[in-house]
């Protein structure tokens, strides 16, 4: 009798594909329907998915998305954009050049027990309607700023470009960490690449390579032999 494959799989997500996407590759290439994850990433995102094949698994789902996550993002100062990302239509520019130390100061704003409004374009639900749905209708509304709390560390600054590593809790936005240290620096930004380096205490070392398509024998093997069966 047929048993269907199940476990934990780690996933390092290539740039340009969406999460859904990488699920609907998984379903393929598996041949299961019930999967999930442990928390999405944006396509210009790359890094570390926590892929949940079949049903008891899944259930994990709520349980994992509580984990702490560690990114490294790419600030691009000088201007910002729609979306908080370079995805956007620019919004505002600046030629302002922050000095190193103005950089530092504004980072201490990202330490600790903070308050973070989302961006409008996200998947975040306010009164029913995910804010990107109304944002891509032109509609902007008042968004309730939600406690995270963020271990920020400068590792460049190589005007225009900031080079972060973050460690956050649950519901944080890296877009919104970039734009908002653009309007406390007084030049604008917008994050302009990020990877997820790990997802509570999985790592990249930890991931297979995302490149699924084309659906191939040995990147079926090579997803069951990586499949683990306990968080």
């Amino acid at each position: 009798m047929y048993s269907p494959p199940e476990g934990i799989l780690l996933v390092n997500k290539p740039k340009g594909i969406t999460s859904f996407s990488l699920v609907a590759a998984l379903r393929k290439l598996l041949n299961v329907q019930k999967i999930g994850h442990a928390g999405t990433l944006d396509p210009m995102a790359t890094g570390v998915m926590v892929m949940l094949i079949g049903r008891a698994y899944t259930k994990l789902s709520d349980q994992l998305l509580t984990s702490n996550k560690e990114y490294e993002a790419i600030v691009t100062l000088g201007c910002s954009t729609t979306t908080y990302d370079a995805e956007g239509e620019i919004t505002a520019e600046s030629s302002l050049i922050p000095s190193s130390e103005a950089l530092k100061t504004a980072l201490n704003a990202f330490q600790g027990h903070v308050l973070q409004v989302p961006p409008m374009f996200s998947a975040k639900k306010v009164q029913g309607k995910k804010l990107y749905e109304l944002a891509r209708k032109g509609v902007k509304i008042e968004r309730q700023a939600i406690p995270i709390h963020l271990d920020t560390l400068l590792m460049d600054y190589t005007y225009p470009h900031v080079r972060i590593r973050v460690s956050c809790s649950k519901g944080t936005y890296i877009r919104s960490i970039a734009h908002d240290l653009g309007e406390k620096l007084g030049c604008h930004a917008h994050l302009s690449a990020l990877r997820r380096t790990r997802s509570g205490s999985y790592t990249l070392a930890d991931c297979l390579d995302g490149e699924l398509r084309p659906a191939t024998e040995e990147k079926r093997e090579a997803c069951l032999k990586a499949l683990r069966k306990s968080p």
